[in-house]
């Protein structure tokens, strides 16, 4: 079976393509088919060494749908053949995994697996975004970077659906255009004004309920700026490098601010979770409300070209990768 492993810490040339045994699924674990797979920041961190893996060397990849191959002592809901998709766990640039059950969800037969691939860590980041963390409302007026990307292009359209108004920041007029015709409300070009007036400007000098930050350094703490007195600043990625420690005085002399960062991981903790969550993701998709960009699809066997892209922030939407 082949895989995608990297033994050391380093560039997108260390994702080795090779053959790989992974046995058979233990207690509690399925073993899945991969049929497509998603790429996403979070490979890139461990594939740099910025986030750990268990061990040297290790499969990257935090998403994937497939079918059922087998399945472990204890494990029910699950039989060979069923539509599956799953998420957060480490090891799907493969041909075949073993999953723990307690990620995996059965695929609505409506959504095809390059979409179910393409919509887990990124939907349920949404998800949690939106619904946990700051519980989007009508009314609403929040600010997303990125909104170009996988993340902000979902977040942009259940956003819309919830009755929020939406702001959005990208870093090019080909990305203002996408933002634009998946409904955000005002698109402000990064890369030419300065984000945090602008937003003043058309809010009238309120600001925002809430702003969603996948970037990170680049964009704090002007983002702090972009809030009406206590709004909440909600960072969940650093696509240009990590927030320095700040002084935790400044969310008051900012407006007395709330300020989180939040892991999918702990949101997934209950399997009850896990289903909840996922539903809600596939009800808004099935009805029509959000759709999934699926702008790439590429061989698992050119993941290293898949990353480079990503690094170089030259994609839209999501990018799949075939076994």
């Amino acid at each position: 079976m082949k895989a995608i492993r990297v033994h050391r810490h380093g560039g997108p040339d260390l994702l080795a393509y090779e053959d790989v045994d992974i046995g058979q699924p233990g207690p509690g674990e399925v073993r899945v088919r991969n049929r497509a797979v998603g790429l996403n920041f979070v490979d890139i961190y461990f594939r740099t060494g910025e986030y750990a893996p268990p061990a040297l060397p290790f499969i990257p990849g935090n998403e994937g749908a497939g079918e059922i191959v087998a399945v472990g002592e204890g494990v029910s809901g699950f039989a060979p053949g069923d539509r599956v998709a799953y998420v957060e766990t480490l090891g799907a640039y493969a041909e075949e995994r073993i999953v723990p059950a307690h990620f995996v969800v059965h695929l609505p037969d409506a959504i095809d697996f390059e979409t179910g691939a393409a919509m887990m860590l990124k939907g349920l980041t949404a998800q949690y975004l939106l619904r946990r963390t700051f519980r989007v409302e009508a009314g609403h007026t929040i600010l997303v970077h990125a909104a170009a990307g996988g993340v902000g292009l979902i977040l942009t359209q259940w956003a819309k659906h919830l009755g929020a108004i939406v702001i959005a920041t990208v870093g090019s007029p080909e990305k203002a255009e996408l933002a634009r015709a998946n409904g955000c409300d005002h698109v402000i070009d990064y890369s030419k004004e300065n984000f945090a007036a602008r937003v003043k400007e058309v809010t009238n000098g309120e600001g925002c309920h809430a702003v969603y930050d996948g970037v990170g350094n680049a964009t704090f703490p002007a983002s702090l700026d972009c809030l009406r007195p206590f709004g909440t600043f909600v960072s969940y990625g650093t696509a240009s490098g990590s927030i320095p420690p700040f002084d935790i005085m400044l969310l008051m002399q900012k407006g007395s601010l709330f300020a989180t960062w939040q892991l999918l991981f702990h949101h997934l903790a209950r399997r009850e979770d896990v289903v909840a969550m996922s539903e809600d993701l596939f009800s808004v998709v099935l009805s029509g409300a959000v759709k999934i960009p699926v702008h790439t699809s590429m061989p698992l066997a050119e993941v290293a070209e898949a990353h480079r892209r990503l690094e170089a922030r030259q994609t839209t939407g999501a990018t799949v990768l075939i076994p």
